[in-house]
């Protein structure tokens, strides 16, 4: 992981779209000061986290993050002629011709400030944040997707990428730094943007991201086994899930699954509109499974009979959420409904990537948690003919939550027909050791279905070559990225295309 003070560039915006200078003193009203010292009387032009990108009329914020703390760059920030530093702890000498403002939390204060150099932006948008562990990107891709067809100018912050109705912005983060959120939201404003749909990590949570947004609502959608290497237990997790909640304003609504055992937890205290979404029953948006075939879903949702082009039982669930989200945005049901049903899913999310020459079928999918990934076996059972053979190919992520590695392992061997363990984005651990970890979870009955290949293009490669005419190879934990990380250098690598390609081979 990077140092936090290097993780965002200062935001170099068009000339339309930067602020006029604004005084210091304009930008404190909503930031608790333990201290000021140096000039009162400071105007400032850009804000920024990275020390290397401070200059005149930049206010720089000291973070302190995993893996640096902010506060070492000081000096650096100030000899690069920076007007306003934003810290928790104050250097030991400070400059006179610098101010230095001391806070309790520097990345709240960078949020509030942020927000205010902007001119609060949200308030200006519907804007809709989708929390949970999985369904977040195709929740927020296909609000963004139907709210266009409705005729709504849109943006969108997710992980595959952000959007400005049809200009696609690269994206770093689940969730941008508070600066570069903010930055989004004004451009989008200017665009003449209404509605803003945007996935809330637990990370931009607790790290005050979201902290002085307004928005018009919050989605739910689920919680399970994820990021405890940051949060380190399931219960801290669930609390900052459920602080995205608990800031929502009495105008908003909060719309939760009713089906997961967390759902009712989110709508606790919260003070605007509390709504539910089921598939049992249990809420104001209700749907009944009909059929989960290869073509679709065949839902009954508030009475109504939709097939809609997503599979598999967790896009039922997200296709309810959408549904509820927009009717509580004051849109028309059957409207809703209608254009909903032609609506395809977000790229790397139960892709499909199909060999007509070998008649095989290829499925490129982003689970990289243990539910996310029985899910999507789970899927891929429900829709197979008893003939077919389910080859996966899945790996884990270096450097992140270690405890999730057996457990994937494990599914992968006991719900395929054949298992490939190889490498995710090893980072700056050595795959061996994470395929070691992942080995353990394997029963001792499936050990000789599975195959550990540290290589993922060899990996994949082999996965093809196992399966035959009408067999499914599923591809996870990567989805949509087309990277990957090793000993911190990232090389191109994308599963589907490499799919594609092993397909191609067979052809030839």
């Amino acid at each position: 992981m990077l140092p936090i003070s290097h993780c965002t560039l200062l935001i170099d915006l068009p000339s339309a779209l930067n602020p006029s200078a604004i005084s210091l003193s304009a930008l404190l009203p909503a930031v608790t000061v333990r201290g000021q010292h140096g000039p009162a009387d400071v105007f400032v032009t850009s804000l920024t986290l990275d020390s290397r990108q401070a200059g005149p009329g930049t206010v720089f914020f000291a973070l302190r993050g995993t893996a640096a703390d902010g506060h070492q760059f000081i000096a650096k920030a100030v000899e690069q002629g920076a007007a306003v530093i934003v810290c928790e702890e104050l250097p030991a000498e400070l400059n006179p011709a610098t101010t230095h403002v001391q806070v309790p939390d520097s990345a709240e204060a960078m949020a509030s400030m942020a927000a205010e150099f902007y001119g609060h932006p949200s308030r200006q948008l519907q804007l809709v944040g989708i929390t949970g562990t999985n369904g977040k990107t195709t929740c927020a891709t296909m609000l963004h997707k139907l709210f266009r067809e409705l005729g709504y100018h849109c943006g969108l912050l997710s992980t595959v990428q952000n959007q400005i109705d049809e200009e696609v912005i690269p994206s770093t983060h689940t969730t941008p730094d508070a600066i570069r959120l903010n930055e989004l939201l004004a451009r989008m404003v200017k665009a003449g943007c209404t509605h803003v749909f945007m996935e809330v990590s637990s990370h931009a949570v607790v790290q005050h991201r979201i902290t002085g947004l307004h928005f018009a609502g919050g989605i739910f959608t689920n919680l399970t086994h994820d990021h405890l290497d940051y949060h380190g237990t399931f219960d801290a997790y669930l609390k900052a899930k459920k602080g995205f909640f608990d800031q929502l304003p009495k105008s908003a609504f909060a719309l939760t699954n009713a089906d997961d055992k967390r759902g009712p937890v989110m709508l606790q205290n919260v003070p605007g509109r509390r709504e539910a979404y089921s598939m049992r029953g249990n809420g104001a948006f209700r749907g009944k499974l009909i059929e989960n075939a290869v073509h679709g879903l065949h839902l009954e949702v508030d009475g109504r009979e939709v097939q809609f082009r997503l599979i598999g039982v967790f896009n039922a669930y997200n296709l309810l959420a959408i549904y509820g989200a927009a009717v509580l945005l004051g849109e028309d049901p059957t409207e809703v409904l209608t254009v909903l049903s032609g609506l395809t899913s977000a790229p790397g999310r139960f892709e499909p990537v199909v060999s007509e020459k070998a008649r095989i079928t290829g499925i490129v999918d982003y689970a990289h948690t243990p539910d996310a990934l029985e899910n999507v076996l789970q899927t891929i059972a429900d829709i197979r003919q008893h003939s077919q053979q389910v080859i996966t190919v899945v790996g884990c992520g270096g450097n992140r939550d270690g405890a999730k590695r057996p457990i994937m392992a494990r599914l992968a061997a006991q719900l395929s027909s054949r298992a490939v363990l190889t490498s995710d984005n090893p980072r700056f651990e050595d795959p061996n050791d994470i395929l070691a970890q992942m080995q353990a979870g394997v029963p001792a009955e499936a050990q000789g279905k599975v195959l550990t290949i540290a290589d993922r293009r060899e990996a994949i490669k082999t996965a093809v070559a196992l399966a035959g005419p009408g067999d499914i190879v599923l591809v996870a934990g990567k989805g949509h990225e087309n990277y990957q990380e090793i000993k911190g250098v990232k090389t191109d690598f994308d599963d589907k295309q490499v799919l594609q390609q092993m397909f191609d081979l067979l052809g030839k």
